[in-house]
């Protein structure tokens, strides 16, 4: 099991996508370098081979496992007729032994129900199930070489885990070799043996595991295993990779000396948020929606079952939970996107609804929201100056457009952009700095509450790390109270005062950061917690 490892953009996907041949006119696109292919004892150039020869070792000698599920199925094909029709192409089996060999595949990957999962479409099925017939598509004809695409990224942390270990269990069985990429250095360390360090298209590093986590060489190996944050540690800010490479002399011991939080000190900051009243307020809020499609109606979903909690002016609240537990669900209720079923939601002590009635854009302002994609939350048409001065005509912030045009630049620069971004289009930014461009907009209406729902997971750990310490630093500059949804418990420890756990609706434990992580009451929190990459080795 080799891991290559990197941030967006260094180059891990073009390499497996390469080594498939999946690269449209691939042999004008290199520039330099064979990639050779060991079939029993004969050597086969995968560089030279036409397309059609290129069909017979897809699937059948070389399979793969890409990061997104949903795109990578065909939503209008039954998952058992996807597993048939690669089964078909590259084995000579009759119509009863394909059907044999899928259900057998499903049973492998460790789908229960199988005969249900094969007549299913990819929409019927949860992440982690789809994840799972991608594996047995990709194993169906017994390659012997896997490559797994960063597999678990879209994914819950204990689903990651299950996935993995089943990976590493698959590819033992069928002795297969494995080529697992990743953009969390963290996540490989209990399942590679040699770990591949990619940055800007070349390998920087390139160890055996053991070797690699205990002493790593390359500054920039040292940076991906110091931006994520480590749930044995309470610091006030995160390292980032340009920390690394662009100090030489920096020393990550006197940068945690510098940075670690005396308990005690929080404690007593902690016991001034709670002497006021709640900032927001809510008391046994429940949403049912109601499924309407054909053959289902009246079949009731229960996403929040009576869930009370409170948020102090100051505070940070984090809201952690599995896929479907209801956090977007008490995010989009919270900002009455979704009307709830039952309960109530009180703003500094007033009903949001009567709010509403009486002045909604004065509600509205007051709680905004940061969104997980970044790119699909910026309208594309728009220059990001236009974005964020567009949101203040609306609420009559500023007397006219040069005053909102400054507050905009103003805004710009204290997320970490420039000036001359102004007249940008979202196309033109990376990912983490879509992201300060979404918090910047939501920042434009001067908010008590804001809202950030899964807004750093789709970031690389570095990226993840500079905007999880501008978030802080934004906390104190505007006085800003945060509801912080994350399926990542490592980051919600670092960030977060207190933290409430959802599952299936319920608030199934609440208590304070540090506190929860050493005695957790919830079998569930404790499965949460045991999940967490690299957790084994922190222990």
């Amino acid at each position: 099991m080799l891991a290559l490892v990197g941030e967006s953009g260094s180059g891990k996907s073009l390499t497996s996508l390469a080594s498939m041949q999946l690269i449209p006119n691939m042999k004008s696109h290199i520039d330099q370098g064979e990639i050779w292919y060991l079939k029993g004892e004969e050597k086969i150039g995968i560089h030279n081979l036409s397309e059609k020869e290129m069909q017979g070792y897809r699937t059948k000698e070389i399979a793969m496992i890409f990061q997104e599920p949903m795109t990578a199925l065909n939503p209008s094909m039954t998952c058992g007729k996807q597993i048939s029709e690669a089964i078909q192409t590259h084995l000579n089996l009759e119509p009863k032994a394909i059907k044999k060999r899928c259900l057998e595949w499903f049973e492998s990957v460790e789908l229960h129900d199988t005969e249900r999962i094969y007549s299913s479409y990819p929409h019927q099925l949860s992440g982690g199930q789809k994840q799972r017939v991608m594996i047995a598509m990709a194993l169906s004809c017994e390659p012997k070489i896997l490559i797994a695409d960063e597999p678990t990224t879209a994914l819950d942390v204990t689903v990651q885990k299950e996935v993995l270990n089943l990976i590493k269990r698959l590819q033992k069985k069928h002795q297969m070799a494995c080529l697992f990429i990743s953009h969390d250095i963290e996540l490989v360390r209990d399942v590679a043996d040699k770990v591949a360090v990619m940055k800007e298209g070349e390998i920087v590093e390139y160890r055996i595991k053991n070797e690699l986590f205990e002493n790593p060489e390359h500054p920039y190996t040292k940076a991906l295993l110091a931006c994520k944050p480590d749930i044995q540690k309470n610091l006030k800010s995160l390292t980032t990779v340009n920390d690394f490479i662009d100090n030489s002399e920096f020393n990550l011991d006197t940068f945690y000396a510098q940075n670690e939080i005396n308990i005690d000190d929080v404690k007593r900051k902690r016991a001034s948020y709670y002497t006021n009243k709640p900032l927001l307020e809510i008391n046994g809020l429940t949403k049912v929606y109601e499924e309407k499609g054909f053959l289902k109606r009246g079949t009731q979903i229960k996403a929040l079952d009576a869930v009370s909690l409170k948020l102090f002016k100051g505070e940070s609240l984090g809201i952690v939970g599995e896929s479907g537990c209801g956090k977007s669900t008490l995010s989009k209720c919270i900002i009455q996107l979704e009307k709830p079923s039952a309960g109530s939601i009180l703003y500094q002590g007033e009903k949001v609804q009567w709010l509403l009635k009486k002045n909604p854009l004065r509600f509205r302002k007051k709680i905004q929201m940061i969104f997980q994609d970044p790119a699909s939350a910026l309208n594309p048409k728009m220059q990001i100056g236009d974005i964020i001065t567009e949101v203040m005509q609306i609420h009559q912030i500023g007397a006219n457009h040069h005053e909102r045009k400054q507050k905009a630049i103003d805004l710009l620069e204290k997320t970490g952009l420039k000036a001359e971004h102004f007249r940008r289009y979202p196309h033109e930014f990376s990912g983490g700095q879509k992201q300060r461009i979404g918090i910047a907009r939501a920042l434009a209406l001067e908010p008590e509450i804001l809202i950030c729902d899964e807004s750093v997971s789709a970031l690389d750990v570095s990226v993840q790390a500079q905007v999880l310490n501008l978030l802080n630093e934004l906390k104190e500059l505007f006085s800003l109270s945060y509801i912080f949804i994350s399926h990542d418990l490592s980051v919600v420890k670092h960030f977060c005062d207190r933290i409430v756990v959802l599952n299936d609706g319920i608030v199934e434990e609440e208590a304070f950061s540090e506190e929860l992580f050493e005695k957790a009451k919830s079998k569930y929190t404790q499965k949460l917690i045991n999940a967490i990459p690299g957790k084994s080795m922190h222990s």
